[in-house]
């Protein structure tokens, strides 16, 4: 077809067909828009579907019991005690004293020629009553000795130190602890296991570095022992670890971990704003500007908005009445009014924190917890129950995000349909005026050739009349 045009004298055929074209082509461009919009939308989708998934964990941690149990350990000597608790503990504080830590038995043979041969045989280790057999070839040196005690099961662990006279095997037990202490016999292939020759020597002239020994401490002036480092439960719900053995009595103490319980209302706040701040920007209108936001106007994003505004609004009842707190503006939380600017709005929704006031709020973390995390029907429903329900049941499979996904892909993929449809079209009509305008061409090619035959005729006719 790219010769369509040349019998035509000049007229521009090829740009007459695809300026023609381009007017069938014309719906692409709202198509293309409308495209694009689409899939900012579901971007945009995908965001704030995010964001309440972080509301949702922030506020989980506000509805659960743990959340509001959280407690803080202390101690006046670290260096010799630690403590942890787990969420619930009672507040308290208690005197621990350290008399001796917990060790693990140790021993060294005597020395051997490095590289030589141990002597065939089998080392027995038994440990809390249970034994291991650890077979020796007449061909192991001290280091393939080692190598298969670690690989045992024996509970000891067994190194190589070099010194000036030789190699000597260090065994170790590995746990802590006088029931977890190893012993060692041998069975030497000579058939004399107390001589100083051949596999008895690692037992024979063998000497204990270190002594297994449990961990002894007082708590409150009682005895308490351990075979580890570790006291777990001896105080309800406490851990202790001891380091050092103490000179002075070092103080425990448990309390409530009012920063803990703040950090989560802190991280509840924030979460709450993010989400609402993409919601702000995703549905305002700028009168400057006539321009929307992406879900300006949409019906169903608005009441998504509202449905989270209306649960920070609730007024909680379960502590009865005359509550200590009853709203989030009780403890501190207050939702900020929005800025209105010349020509749009700004910052609705927003929530702001009195940390004086929730830090104040925190010292009664009971009326706190039924403020937030009441499981009660009704009114009596605590805040962050309330706002979960709502998380929850936008984030559920088939939940709002998932329906609202589903749209915009079906949008998406009408309109991808849509422009299919459009070129299709404008391909058959491009195919149809190239084929028109070819037999045109032709025909006019034919209508110049008579005219130039007919020219001559004439020209010659005239020269013979005259």
């Amino acid at each position: 077809m790219s010769s369509v045009g040349i019998g035509t004298n000049g007229l521009d055929v090829q740009s007459i067909v695809s300026q023609l074209v381009a007017l069938e082509k014309k719906p692409l461009e709202t198509l293309k828009l409308k495209a694009a919009t689409t899939q900012a939308k579901i971007t945009t989708m995908g965001q704030i579907k995010s964001l309440v998934d972080t509301l949702n964990t922030a506020v989980s941690k506000l509805t659960s019991v743990t959340g509001w149990n959280s407690v803080a350990t202390s101690s006046s000597a670290s260096d010799y005690v630690t403590a942890t608790a787990i969420g619930g503990t009672q507040s308290t504080s208690f005197a621990v004293e350290v008399q001796q830590l917990a060790t693990a038995r140790a021993t060294a043979s005597q020395s051997l020629t490095a590289g030589s041969f141990v002597g065939e045989g089998t080392l027995t280790f038994t440990v809390n009553g249970q034994s291991v057999d650890v077979a020796v070839s007449a061909t192991d040196t001290l280091s393939d000795v080692a190598s298969a005690i670690n690989g045992s099961a024996a509970g000891v662990t067994a190194t190589i130190m070099k010194d000036a006279s030789g190699e000597r095997l260090l065994l170790s037990s590995k746990e802590t602890g006088a029931a977890k202490a190893f012993s060692l016999t041998v069975n030497d292939i000579d058939g004399d296991n107390a001589d100083n020759n051949g596999l008895s020597r690692l037992l024979n002239g063998a000497t204990q570095t270190q002594a297994a020994q449990d961990a002894q401490a007082t708590i409150n002036g009682i005895a308490v022992t351990s075979g580890t480092n570790t006291f777990e439960n001896v105080v309800s719900g406490v851990t202790l670890t001891v380091k050092k053995v103490t000179t002075s009595a070092a103080t425990v103490s448990v309390t409530k971990d009012v920063s803990a319980m703040k950090s989560n209302i802190e991280a509840f706040v924030k979460a709450y704003n993010d989400v609402n701040g993409v919601l702000n920007e995703a549905t305002k209108y700028d009168q400057g500007t006539q321009v929307g936001g992406l879900f300006q106007g949409d019906s169903t994003i608005i009441a998504l908005q509202s449905a989270l505004r209306t649960a920070l609004q609730t007024v909680n009842t379960s502590g009865g009445p005359g509550a200590a707190y009853t709203t989030l503006s009780s403890v501190g939380i207050t939702v900020a009014a929005p800025v209105i600017g010349s020509t749009s709005v700004t910052g609705g929704g927003t929530l702001e924190i009195d940390s004086t006031k929730l830090t104040a709020a925190l010292a009664n973390p009971d009326a706190m917890k039924a403020l937030f995390s009441s499981t009660d029907a009704g009114s009596a429903q605590g805040i962050a129950v309330k706002i979960k329900s709502v998380t929850s049941a936008l984030l559920a499979n088939s939940g709002f995000f998932q329906r609202k996904d589903d749209a915009l892909e079906r949008e998406l993929d009408s309109n991808e349909e849509q422009q299919t449809a459009v070129n299709d079209k404008a391909s058959r009509v491009e195919e149809q005026l190239n084929r028109k305008y070819s037999a045109l061409d032709l025909q006019m090619t034919q209508l110049n050739s008579l005219s130039t035959y007919l020219t001559q005729q004439i020209a010659q006719w005239n020269k013979s009349s005259s």
